[in-house]
């Protein structure tokens, strides 16, 4: 082997020294901590102080609304009144110094349908200022009825309603029943309603009649008699018999004193 080959397989094998450089060495990566960008998450410290505020802000709310008078039914709205008065309404509905949380619309109508003045009512529950308003439908009255002394109104139905004002358009009714005063809540008859109805109808001139247990309906005859025709709707059928009574009386020159043709297959004369 020559030398000049012994030369170079000594200086492949042969390596460089390590050399330290102190501080000149190659740099240490020092890990840097990350920047956040956004909105920072509150933490559950932070959400515990919204939650009571938020509790603190609702129990203001709700000591607000009940305490405070603003929120405290004083007066309605009332209409389709004819004869009876909103102040009527308001004490009928039992509203007042109520909360309007507390109101029942259901409630409240039943309160008002408890009148017999009332047929039908509509009520609807709201915010102030105009927390309930009312619309109602009144009965309207179809004769005047007279007992005891005590005048009330009756209608097409026979149900008693508190009179409201004069009406001399209504036929008005003397009641010889001697139980008392007709409370509101008592009927009258519809054969009563009825046939008083067919009088004024048939005899236009007719203002007062008079009512008996046993012979119903009648009148004083301005020719001198009291005249009975009962009750039902078979008027037309009792004037016509009573008419020929009248007529038969007279021809003979008798004055009677009293005509019945309440049952009219059996008229009879006093």
């Amino acid at each position: 082997m020559t030398s000049r080959s012994r030369d170079r397989r000594r200086s492949s094998t042969t390596r460089a020294p390590g050399i330290w450089r102190g501080a000149a060495a190659a740099p240490v990566s020092v890990e840097r901590p990350a920047v956040q960008h956004g909105i920072q998450r509150w933490g559950f410290g932070g959400w515990r102080l919204l939650s009571g505020m938020i509790v603190i802000s609702l129990s203001g709310l709700l000591v607000l609304f009940f305490a405070a008078d603003f929120f405290y039914v004083h007066s309605i709205a009332v209409g389709g009144l004819k004869y009876l008065t909103r102040a009527e309404v308001f004490a009928l509905s039992n509203t007042a110094d109520t909360h309007v949380f507390w109101i029942d619309p259901e409630e409240v109508r039943r309160n008002l349908l408890r009148s017999p003045t009332i047929a039908d009512a509509t009520v609807q529950v709201g915010w102030p200022p105009v927390m309930v308003s009312i619309v109602v439908q009144e009965r309207e009255p179809a004769l005047i009825w007279e007992q005891a002394g005590v005048v009330t109104w009756v209608d097409i139905q026979g149900r008693v309603m508190a009179l409201q004002e004069d009406r001399p358009d209504l036929v008005r009714i003397f009641s010889d029943v001697d139980d008392g005063p007709i409370g509101q809540n008592v009927a009258v008859g519809l054969d009563i309603v009825s046939g008083a109805l067919q009088l004024k109808t048939l005899i236009p001139e007719i203002t007062v009649l008079r009512y008996n247990p046993i012979n119903g309906l009648g009148y004083q005859d301005p020719r001198g008699w009291m005249a009975w025709f009962g009750t039902g709707t078979d008027m037309a059928e009792k004037i016509a018999i009573y008419k020929t009574v009248v007529d038969n009386v007279l021809s003979r020159g008798i004055q009677p004193s009293e005509i019945n043709v309440s049952n009219p297959d059996a008229p009879y004369r006093r």
